[in-house]
């Protein structure tokens, strides 16, 4: 029995440190691309602050990864949670949705802010800046509001 529990603590110490050398690529695009939706859409600063704060990590080409996201599964753990909020909404690729998704995705975000879903309380866990205040919130989710209208608007009038 002991020889057993001393091979599998081995062999999980050696995958533990194997596996350190395993790294997906990081979602780190320093430049901002003409589909950006400041790019594509009015912006204010105050928002645009607020975005990068407390949405920018998840949903958009660069995220500013934490001190352990050297550490694996760690490192895959955040991999895939990015993913996961770049697929449902990336500010870096704003400008290739359809007019219809825009409106939605902006919707969407006045929404989940509203209903305090986002940011993920897993995030504000450990990021406690992007906690967004009440006011903050009420800034954020009325600009969204706002520029949904304002695109959908697009959509019903010919040009």
């Amino acid at each position: 029995m002991k020889s057993i529990m001393k091979r599998t603590g081995i062999v999980l110490s050696v995958t533990l440190v194997l596996i350190q050398f395993i790294h997906p690529v990081k979602n780190n695009n320093t430049t901002i691309n003409e589909n950006d939706i400041t790019r594509v859409y009015q912006v204010p600063d105050e928002v645009h602050k607020l975005l990068q704060r407390a949405c920018y990590d998840c949903h958009s080409n660069n995220t500013t990864y934490p001190w352990y996201s050297k550490i694996q599964p760690v490192d895959w753990w955040l991999n895939d949670h990015v993913k996961d909020g770049k697929r449902h909404l990336n500010f870096s690729e704003f400008g290739t949705y359809t007019v219809k998704r825009k409106a939605k995705k902006l919707t969407e975000v006045a929404g989940t802010i509203t209903d305090n879903e986002m940011p993920l309380s897993s995030y504000t866990l450990i990021h406690k800046d992007a906690i967004l205040t009440d006011a903050e919130k009420t800034l954020v989710v009325n600009w969204a509001r706002g520029l949904a209208a304002q695109v959908a608007d697009t959509v019903r009038k010919p040009m």
